[in-house]
């Protein structure tokens, strides 16, 4: 059995001790990343959905550089929306520009009603190197 291995960003480990949850788990050579959320630095929502989307796209990349990762290891991706039809053209803007380049991970999209204030959130799974 593999050994699970917590991965934290830099300077967010209060809202992760908080809630009880790891910003991400590293097993073998797959990282399964908690949902992500376009959080100030106080914690609260972005109230500008755009810049909420991106935050939350760079609370991500935070993550996965904590892991030793970058955005073209991810494999699939999963996205939570308060209000899919109106956001998903801002969505896929910024998630055009964090994945340029084919071949694409696998996305899926699901609507939501509660995102603890948040409207947008993303989790994702990655394959990254063992570390030796």
């Amino acid at each position: 059995m593999s050994k699970r291995d917590a991965i934290f960003p830099a300077g967010r480990q209060a809202l992760y001790k908080i809630h009880r949850y790891s910003a991400a788990i590293r097993s073998g050579d797959l990282l399964f990343v908690s949902g992500q959320v376009g959080g100030r630095e106080d914690g609260s929502p972005e109230p500008d959905f755009a810049k909420q989307v991106q935050l939350a796209f760079d609370n991500l990349r935070g993550v996965l550089k904590a892991a030793g990762a970058t955005f073209d290891d991810i494999v699939d991706v999963t996205t939570f929306h308060t209000d899919p039809e109106a956001q998903f053209e801002t969505v896929l803007s910024v998630k055009d520009r964090m994945f340029p380049h084919k071949p694409y991970p696998t996305w899926t999209a699901v609507g939501v009603t509660w995102l603890a204030g948040f409207d947008f959130e993303i989790k994702v799974i990655a394959r990254v190197p063992q570390v030796a």
